[in-house]
Order: C-alpha cells, then structure tokens, then sequence
C-alpha cells in the first residue's frame, strides 16, 4: 500500500515551495474577502444554531452539563467570549416554552446561511472542480441541515464523554501508601478529546463542502493543516485581548459583537487556508487539476 503519492514526495521534498505556492493561490483567490465573507454570516448563525441544539439536546442531557460542556468547547472557536454566549443561551432556556414555529423555522433559517456561504467560498477555491463538475442545488440546500444534524449528534457525544472523562478527574489512586490525583490525566484527556473533535470536524467540512468527492486523506492534511494553526493562533487571541488590546475602550458595549467577529474572521481564514492547501496539493507541482476519477 503506497502511503505517500507522488504529489504527497513533491510537497516533502519542497515544502516551503508549497506553502508559498498555496499562499498566492489563497491571495489570488480573495481568500481574506471570503474569510470576511464566511465570518460575517458565521456571526448571524452562532446563536441561532446553538439554540436550535441546546433547544434540542436538553430533552436528553441536564441543561447544566450541555452548557457546561458547550461552554468549554466554545473557548476553542472564541477564546475569552464563551461566557457571553452560554449566559445568552441559558437565558433562551429559561424562556424556550413560547418558542413558536415560525421562530423555530427563522432559527434554523439563519443556522444555515454560514454553511451556504462556505459551500459558496469553497466553490472558488475549488474552482478546478466546479469546471468539472456541479454539485444540484437541492443537495446544497439540504446540505446545511444535514450538518447541523451532525454537529448536534457531534454535541451529544462529546458531552457524555466529558462527563465520564470529568468523573476520572476526581478518582484517585492509592499503591503502597501513596496517593495520585487523576485530574490533570482528565484535563489533558479534555484537551485531546477538544482536539480531535476540532480536526475530525474540519475534516468533515474538507470532504463534505467541496464539489465532488474528496478523499479523507486529503481532507485530513486541511484538517490537520488548519487545527494546528488555529491552536496557535487562538492562544495569541487570548493573550492579545487579555493584555494589548483596547477594543472595549473603542466599541464601548459592542465590545463582545466586534470580538466575536475579528476572531471568526481569523478562523474563517484558516479554514479556508486549509482548503487552499488541499487544492493546491490536487493540482501537483505543475499546477495542473487532476483528473474526474479523482475527484
């Protein structure tokens, strides 16, 4: 079984040759205006998709343990601006009995206008797939709500594991009169299981998104590509706004709403980016697309 293709040597012979190569591809695609584009209706779809599943999940799951867990999640898309969100949701809780159905359709209208715009922004990246083939627009209207039905299931599953993994973090182990707390084992287990939820959900978004169907091991080199960047970019966000920074000083009371968008635009840069990457890595070395078998 050949691990690695010729494309896959090419970009480990040059790499630096690649990443310049996918940089002015992303610029020559508008990559940051797309980014804008993305964050922008992301921004509109936060809260009504995260009412729509608390909503939801909280028939199945204790409405302080999914908030909880939504809370500790939501720190890794916008560090330093989950609390706002979480007390916003619980909040809608309190209230989510008057919820009628035209709300509830406008809810799940504006969930999906992000997936929309990302469907939209990928379309360009991928332009060499779109010139071969076009995805029907049924699918793409289907899409968004097929998604939002895997990120809630997605919820579920990560708030019952972090239940179990929170429940190791207060055992203990006694060997030979000794005592060891297992709390930083639970911690470090929460970190690795945010993670891998966050690469295995941009993965799903490289091989989902695209016209066509994409491979998971190509998938799997964005998704990695953009989880890794975003790690480090979000813990310079952190620090940026918890020591530089004088946007509430600027924006007074639109503080949290300018936040939440600079720091979704800089995501949305990075996912996009490592749809960039993937693109360029199907295009080879000489910058030709490959071939409707591969796609």
């Amino acid at each position: 079984m050949q691990i690695v293709d010729e494309r896959g040597r090419a970009v480990l012979r040059h790499p630096m040759a690649f990443v310049i190569r996918s940089l002015k591809a992303f610029r020559a695609n508008q990559g940051l205006l797309l980014a804008g584009a993305v964050a922008y209706y992301a921004l509109l779809s936060i809260v009504p998709l995260l009412i729509v599943t608390v909503i939801a999940l909280s028939h199945v799951i204790d409405r302080a343990e999914l908030l909880q867990t939504l809370g500790r999640y939501l720190e890794w898309l916008i560090p330093g601006q989950s609390k706002a969100v979480v007390a916003e949701l619980d909040h809608f809780l309190a209230y989510r009995e008057v919820i009628g159905r035209v709300l509830l359709v406008t809810l799940l209208f504006f969930s999906s206008l992000a997936f929309t715009v990302l469907e939209n922004a990928m379309s360009v990246i991928f332009f060499h797939r779109v010139a071969i083939r076009r995805r029907h627009f049924l699918v793409s209207a289907v899409l968004p709500y097929c998604y939002i039905l895997f990120l809630g299931l997605g919820l579920l599953l990560v708030t019952l594991v972090s239940g179990s993994l929170q429940a190791i973090g207060q055992e203990t182990i006694d060997f030979l009169g000794h005592r060891w707390s297992l709390q930083g084992v639970s911690g470090a287990l929460l970190y690795l299981l945010g993670l891998g939820g966050e690469i295995l959900v941009l993965t799903s978004v490289y091989v989902v998104m695209p016209v066509g169907r994409l491979s998971v091991r190509r998938a799997l080199i964005g998704g990695v590509t953009a989880a890794l960047l975003w790690e480090v970019t979000r813990h310079v966000l952190v620090w940026y706004f918890a020591t530089l920074s004088q946007v509430s000083v600027v924006y007074g009371s639109l503080t949290t709403a300018i936040v939440v968008l600079l720091t979704l635009e800089v995501a949305a840069t990075l996912l996009l980016f490592g749809a960039q990457v993937i693109a360029e890595y199907e295009r080879g070395s000489d910058g030709q697309p490959p071939q409707e078998a591969e796609l």
